[in-house]
């Protein structure tokens, strides 16, 4: 039931924030490695990324890929949450006093994590596709012409077969572990030190909103590198043999973002990046805190 909980609530936050999620690849894209003032600039920040999205392909645009974008939720994070509920369930994060170990939350935060973006890469493949395709006046990045997430998937697997839809998940394991255990272990610190004060105390709802809040600007931070590397591999243009047409691997993609487009250019869309992982790790942090208080009280009346 863990599992379906954590998926659950990754979902229901998906759907709010996908809009957010299709501006940040955008603009991870835009100037692909080229240096600062030597692209075009059709994305100034994230509220002018949406109002050029909006004018040039449409409204409904910034939902693309909601569909893979979703599933994707649903696999990675009812696996990630699910398990790191399983492990937290059975004590592996706390010490016989009960308090928190420091290493075991990252290494269970990391671990749940990367094993859930393995699980559900073809899908972010799928969804990094549909979200890059844009007008021709505002394209930046390598455009895939898929129909949809069924087309997407077809496409790939005729032309490359089962390992062309794990493309790009190399990058999808330091993603996911870095991320989720910069989100998970920041947010179980905070709630626990929460918990100290007055304020806090018989407000489950209020303390799980603001320690969310802290692991939003946490996993924004420490994840924005490795979500523009994971773009830029996910969604490169590759030959007839699969081989990726900018990039050869992980570390090369590392080097030539750090030659062409320097240090900064690792934090392209960090504004865009937290606008979408901040509500996206409240909401469904607050929707996996709730849909858990709402189990466990059903089991407690079952058992009554």
């Amino acid at each position: 039931m863990e599992f379906g909980v954590g998926g659950l609530a990754a979902v229901c936050a998906g759907f709010f924030t996908n809009p957010l999620e299709v501006m940040k690849v955008r603009m991870q894209l835009q100037g692909e490695l080229n240096a600062r003032g030597k692209h075009a600039v059709h994305y100034r920040n994230v509220f002018h990324a949406g109002y050029v999205i909006a004018k040039h392909d449409g409204i409904l645009a910034l939902q693309a890929g909601l569909v893979p974008a979703l599933w994707f939720q649903l696999f990675l994070n009812g696996f990630r949450l699910g398990s790191y509920q399983t492990l937290a369930n059975r004590g592996f994060m706390t010490d016989e006093k009960g308090k928190i170990v420091f290493y075991r939350t990252v290494i269970a935060g990391g671990v749940c994590g990367g094993v859930g973006a393995i699980i559900g890469s073809p899908l972010y493949l799928i969804k990094t596709h549909l979200q890059a395709n844009a007008a021709k006046e505002i394209a930046f990045g390598h455009q895939h012409q898929h129909g949809g997430m069924v087309q997407g998937f077809a496409n790939i697997f005729k032309s490359h077969g089962v390992t062309g839809l794990f493309r790009g998940a190399s990058a999808a394991i330091p993603r996911a572990f870095f991320g989720s255990t910069a989100q998970l272990t920041s947010f179980n610190y905070c709630k626990v030190w929460l918990a100290n004060y007055d304020f806090f105390k018989g407000k489950p709802l209020s303390s799980t909103f603001a320690a969310s809040m802290v692991g939003g600007i946490v996993v924004a931070v420490v994840m924005t590198p490795f979500d523009l590397i994971s773009t830029r591999l996910y969604n490169q243009g590759v030959d007839a043999k699969g081989k990726g047409l900018l990039y050869n691997n992980y570390l090369d993609c590392v080097l030539k973002i750090q030659r062409s487009e320097g240090f900064l250019g690792f934090y392209k869309g960090l504004g865009a990046c937290y606008f979408r992982l901040g509500p996206h790790t409240v909401l469904t942090l607050v929707f996996w805190d709730q849909l858990k208080s709402y189990y466990d009280s059903y089991q407690m009346q079952q058992k009554m």
